[in-house]
Parts: structure tokens; C-alpha cells; sequence
């Protein structure tokens, strides 16, 4: 019964996960514009955020969606298919939960953000006014 559960689960993945990043892909928010200067501020403080993620995950897809309206390029790491990025975030975050925002300061210490509102929540209060 179990082997019959995934193969269904699998199966729904395979047909809708297409269907989200299409919807993903149409729906695109345009970004927002900054002056050049702020930008390359907002560029530099990036650097020190890894958005861990599933490709298909609904909540992922929010954040990423998020991402693309504040016009801020973290970095993406699939923790779906990479065993190296999943291996980071389980032994980092203490969980392999997506999506997961990595928070890095200068010091090298590291704060893991879970649930897509809080990160959403996190990235708009840091970088909304920017």
C-alpha cells in the first residue's frame, strides 16, 4: 500500500510541477527599480543569502516570487536534487524544510529562517526601503 501512495504522490509531482513553473513563469512580478548605487548595496548584502529550496514547492515558489519583486539575487540552492545543498541544510537548519533562507554575517556565523511568511516577512523589512 505504501509503494501505491508514493507512485501516486510521484505521479501528481511529475503532471503539476510543470503546470507551477509555467504558472510561475507567467506570472512574474516585475522587479522594482532602484538607483544603480542602491542596487549594488542591495547586490552585496545578497551575498550573504542561499535561499534553500524545492523547484516545485508552492511556498518556494512564493518567496521566489517575493525575490523577484524586490529585485534581489540570492542565490538558489536545490535541496531536492543536490545531496550536498540538502546535506548543508539539514546539518545547518536542523530540518530539511523548504523553503529555508540562510542567513550569513561577517563573523561566519549562520541564521536559519524557515516558513515562506517569515521570510518573505524578513526580506521586505530589510530590503523594501532600500
Amino acid at each position: 500500500m505504501k509503494s501505491v501512495i508514493r507512485a501516486f504522490f510521484r505521479t501528481l509531482r511529475t503532471v503539476l510541477g510543470p503546470v507551477m513553473l509555467f504558472k510561475e513563469r507567467v506570472t512574474r512580478p516585475k522587479g522594482m527599480e532602484r538607483e544603480p548605487n542602491q542596487q549594488t548595496v542591495v547586490n552585496l548584502q545578497c551575498q550573504n543569502l542561499a535561499l534553500y529550496q524545492f523547484q516545485t514547492c508552492p511556498f518556494c515558489i512564493k518567496v521566489r516570487q517575493e525575490m523577484r519583486r524586490l529585485s534581489l539575487p540570492i542565490e538558489r540552492r536545490d535541496a531536492q536534487h543536490d545531496t550536498a545543498h540538502r546535506t548543508a541544510l539539514l546539518q545547518g537548519g536542523g530540518a530539511v524544510k523548504v523553503p529555508c533562507l540562510k542567513i550569513s554575517d561577517g563573523q561566519g556565523q549562520s541564521q536559519w529562517l524557515y516558513d515562506s511568511a517569515a521570510i518573505m516577512a524578513y526580506l521586505q523589512a530589510r530590503f523594501e526601503k532600500v
